[in-house]
């Protein structure tokens, strides 16, 4: 039987119609092509307009100075969220987009919208103080948290693929909030800059520059970070929630983590109102303690996806898909990289971006499957699943002896072997109904 059934063949199809199983064919605004030359336009336009806005009131020697200081803790900060994302790496297009949806749309959006209101709201009291308190503690947050949880919720939209559980969410909201805060930091030192010029205070400890630096960049380079990853912790959450617990409980985690970040931001933005040392007894019994939960639950929920891996893979051994040895080498971030070291050793750079990426079509078929024996998993369960096990038949000539050289470089024990039935030419035959 032809597996891809259109017509009876002795029966010719009705002028204009669309065989069956046929693809139709996209119109111009939904190609990819498209979306993503208007997203890219979008961004690029952004960033032109929110360089000159930030030149504008910085003055071009305060903007370069701005940008070679708020630089310096974006390297740390994406290596922290890349690192939290080794299991099953995200792809780098997702980060670059997030970070550039930070710095530019999410900027400028705040840049524009922060001003006008702070100005309705000074016109409207006619009072300055209480609108600059009134746009830091409320008008603040509400805008610059809606603004990067759009990028959240694109990619949760548009790469839902990629986004699978709460490290994801973690991941794209910590890499767009760090776009955001490297564009303000850009302001507000550029503008302390532009202050000590105008105040004839030379370059040191006791200038405003010196200030500003030591509490945006030394202090809490993790503060937006921090508040939008509770954002990305909702977004998690209503990624791994079962369809049948209804779209409402779907929409309301991301909101609330939403609100969450939203009042969190509105806290820290306050502490300066609370007194001289108001700023560093809410840093000191606040923000560090949430950073460390935060961080552990991380850390947590990496570990748990590697003995989710360990666990849920044995079942593909035992059809022949997976070597003996892969399950335990694949849920041991050791042996995952002594894997992908022996591999460049031998085969070079292609072999070792094959055990890369063989390492994590495997994770993402361990919770796919995962997903599938509680409940959660979508109607593409099964072609998902296949589509995964092909990409692993693929690439299993460079990563079943790399993997094995890991699963016995990391072992904390001898592990005996387990038969996994002969080998397949042109892989096993498969049945999603036999695991």
């Amino acid at each position: 039987m032809d597996p891809y059934p259109t017509y009876p063949h002795h029966q010719d199809p009705a002028p204009g119609a669309v065989p069956v199983g046929a693809v139709p064919h996209p119109r111009w605004w939904e190609r990819k092509g498209v979306r993503v030359t208007a997203l890219a336009t979008l961004l690029a336009l952004s960033g032109v307009v929110i360089l000159a806005l930030v030149r504008e009131q910085t003055g071009t020697e305060g903007f370069l100075v701005g940008l070679g200081l708020a630089v310096l803790p974006v390297p740390l900060l994406i290596a922290a969220f890349r690192w939290l994302d080794r299991v099953r790496p995200g792809p780098w297009r997702n980060v670059i987009f997030s970070f550039a949806w930070g710095a530019c749309a999410a900027a400028l959006i705040a840049i524009v919208a922060n001003s006008f209101a702070t100005r309705w709201i000074e016109t409207a009291t006619a009072d300055p103080s209480r609108a600059d308190t009134l746009g830091a503690t409320v008008i603040a947050p509400i805008v610059e948290e809606s603004a990067k949880a759009a990028a959240v919720l694109l990619v949760f939209l548009f790469r839902r693929r990629d986004f699978h559980g709460i490290v994801d969410g973690v991941v794209i909201a910590g890499v767009t909030a760090t776009g955001f805060a490297f564009t303000e930091n850009i302001l507000y030192l550029g503008n302390a800059f532009g202050t000590d010029q105008l105040t004839g205070t030379g370059p040191g400890l006791s200038s405003v520059t010196a200030a500003t630096f030591f509490v945006r960049i030394v202090m809490s380079p993790f503060a937006h970070p921090l508040f939008t990853v509770l954002t990305g912790i909702g977004f998690g959450i209503a990624a791994v929630t079962a369809p049948d617990r209804g779209r409402a409980r779907r929409l309301l985690l991301p909101l609330g983590g939403l609100l969450a970040a939203m009042g969190m931001h509105a806290f820290w933005n306050g502490s300066s109102s609370l007194g001289e040392y108001g700023f560093f007894a809410v840093y000191a019994a606040f923000m560090v303690p949430v950073f460390g939960l935060l961080t552990w639950l991380a850390v947590f929920v990496r570990q748990r996806e590697l003995r989710t891996v360990r666990q849920e893979l044995p079942a593909y051994v035992a059809a022949g898909w997976l070597a003996p040895p892969e399950p335990f080498a694949l849920g041991s971030l050791k042996a995952r990289r002594l894997a992908r070291e022996y591999a460049a050793h031998y085969g070079g750079k292609p072999a070792a971006t094959a055990v890369a990426e063989y390492e994590s079509y495997a994770t993402s078929l361990a919770l796919l499957r995962h997903r599938g024996r509680k409940g959660r998993a979508g109607a593409d369960f099964v072609v998902r699943e296949r589509e995964l096990l092909d990409a692993l038949w693929e690439r299993r000539g460079y990563a079943r002896a790399a993997l094995a050289y890991g699963s016995r470089a990391a072992a904390p024990m001898w592990l005996p072997p387990v038969y996994a039935g002969p080998p397949f030419a042109q892989g096993p035959a498969y049945n999603p109904y036999r695991y």
